[in-house]
């Protein structure tokens, strides 16, 4: 007897690593298993800050050397990227987030996207939806060569139904590319 077999096919790219919510994760393995992010609380006593501050710090499994990465507040979204680069989501409040890069194989500065980063980058003519809108947010996509993959988005006074950017940052030469995701009310920035 032969049963019809259904075969679904999600299509997700290869590179497109999960992103694990922090604190709750507490710890993320890199692919490889040769580093590790970790999540530390740091309690402020005496602080005109409420709650509870956290760290990430990176550590080599191999011999326990670690650095801290950053400090965040609330929650942060971690992936690993295909060669040992390490995304970050860190949401600072109900209203903003952004993006950082970490090289886990040197200790220079991450690379960070931000919404005051991102009015000085586009076009003038972009600069109203982050400058006039109460909510707009930075997120790591992905991380593929040298490109680092971003979704900025946003609503508020200047944009009551919202905006949506897919953007492309190059490392190496600084250069970002936004696009609307709804090209018909999109312009691109370069």
């Amino acid at each position: 007897m032969w049963f019809p077999v259904l075969l679904v096919s999600v299509a997700v790219p290869a590179y497109a690593a999960p992103f694990t919510l922090f604190p709750k994760a507490g710890h993320l393995a890199s692919p490889d298993g040769r580093f590790e992010v970790r999540d530390v609380d740091l309690r402020e006593p005496g602080s005109e800050f409420s709650g509870i501050f956290h760290a990430l710090w990176l550590v080599e499994t191999a011999n326990g050397r670690s650095r801290k990465l950053c400090e965040y507040v609330g929650v942060a979204a971690v992936a690993w990227s295909e060669k040992d680069g390490l995304m970050v989501t860190q949401y600072m409040n109900k209203k903003t987030s952004r993006a950082l890069v970490f090289a886990t194989t040197s200790t220079q500065e991450p690379v960070v996207l931000d919404v005051p980063t991102l009015i000085q980058m586009v076009p003038v003519e972009l600069r109203p939806a982050l400058r006039e809108n109460d909510h707009e947010f930075v997120e790591a996509s992905r991380l593929e060569g040298e490109i680092f993959y971003v979704q900025v988005w946003g609503y508020g006074q200047h944009d009551r139904n919202g905006f949506h950017w897919n953007c492309e940052y190059n490392l190496g030469t600084g250069n970002l590319n936004c696009e609307a995701k709804n090209k018909s009310a999109g312009q691109t920035a370069r």
